[in-house]
């Protein structure tokens, strides 16, 4: 009776392994997956190495929204970090280092820290989307993207508008390093 008891044990404990580990892979599949910044076209904002989650259920659900920080598939297979600056239908335009969307001007609170140390100076160059993408308006089903370091980002003034069904998700969330766990804006 021992022996059965001790094997009936060791199923449960086997069972609920495999559930968890079916909830694991369930989870990281459909609902959140962490990511590594690789680079540093985020700074300050995000600094390379850092460790975030990626929530893929948002968009599922909703849009991508301005100023989001989203991951998306790019080229190389390689996913890329970037804040979204321009949804479908925005005309775009970088005018002494303002941005404007649809002719009204915006504020970028997340750059003043760069653009401290580049004083007398362009953060991000003038251009106009059509500059960069030959069109006047983001097309319908991408966003326009930047990233927060503009003088040292791969982004949309290289690559085009990102298809929305490329993005994989929004992320906010940094987890590591431990003293650096924080939720960015």
């Amino acid at each position: 009776m021992n022996e059965k008891k001790k094997k009936n044990e060791i199923w449960e404990w086997i069972k609920a392994l495999l559930i968890a580990l079916g909830l694991a892979a369930i989870i990281r599949v459909f609902f959140f997956t962490p990511i590594v910044v690789d680079g540093e076209s985020m700074l300050p904002t995000l600094d390379n190495l850092d460790h975030m989650i990626v929530n893929k259920i948002g968009y599922t659900i909703g849009e991508p929204d301005r100023f989001d920080i989203i991951v998306f598939h790019a080229e190389e297979q390689k996913d890329f970090i970037k804040r979204v600056i321009g949804l479908p239908g925005d005309e775009i335009e970088y005018k002494d280092d303002v941005l404007f969307i649809n002719g009204k001007a915006y504020e970028e609170p997340y750059l003043v820290e760069n653009k401290a140390e580049v004083p007398g100076s362009l953060l991000t160059e003038n251009f106009t989307l059509e500059d960069k993408i030959d069109r006047k308006t983001v097309p319908a089903g991408t966003v326009f993207v930047l990233g927060d370091n503009r003088r040292e980002s791969k982004d949309s003034r290289v690559i085009g508008v990102v298809p929305i069904d490329e993005i994989i998700g929004s992320t906010k969330v940094v987890f590591w390093p431990l003293n650096g766990i924080r939720i960015v804006k």
